[in-house]
């Protein structure tokens, strides 16, 4: 875990931020630690959980997953993180993650895979859920952001032929 990202992550929680917020300088690091090739993914979903996991270890205070959502062992593993909070990683685990994360590919950070993956998490949120987003994304995004997105979506309805 480096430094700027831990100091990202304190001044969110003093900004008042949420425990996700918090915890996205720690997903967005492991993402760039696959694009780098430092290690790779299996997935992008697993580079978030490593994310997160980091996150948790860090000290923010996120919640387990729900029952049902993801497995059991998901599960412990999340409360484990949580628990071990602050205490030094064991040195030789260490080293065994990172050899077998290295093994893996890089292809779960690519742009493309993270849109799948951002369009599959929204999908499973419900229509709702992804019109109140895109309804506060507007609110957000100031004096600049609209005309900025209609040009990009303009963009992307002449690259699809659409």
């Amino acid at each position: 875990m480096e430094k700027e990202t831990i100091e990202e992550s304190q001044e969110l929680k003093e900004e008042g931020a949420a425990p996700t917020t918090q915890a996205s300088p720690f997903v967005h690091e492991e993402i760039e630690h696959v694009r780098e090739g430092k290690h790779g993914a299996r997935s992008t979903k697993q580079a978030i959980a490593i994310g997160l996991s980091k996150a948790r270890r860090a000290g923010v205070k996120l919640p387990t997953p729900p029952r049902g959502r993801v497995s059991e062992e998901t599960r412990a593993s999340a409360a484990s993180a949580t628990r071990r909070a602050g205490r030094k990683p064991n040195p030789r685990r260490g080293r065994a993650v990172r050899a077998a994360l290295k093994r893996e590919g890089r292809a779960a950070a690519s742009p493309q895979a993270l849109s799948r993956q951002a369009r599959a998490a929204s999908r499973a949120r419900g229509p709702r859920a992804r019109s109140a987003s895109a309804r506060k994304a507007v609110r957000t995004k100031g004096a600049a952001g609209p005309s900025t997105a209609a040009e990009k979506a303009a963009r992307t309805r002449k690259r699809r032929g659409s």
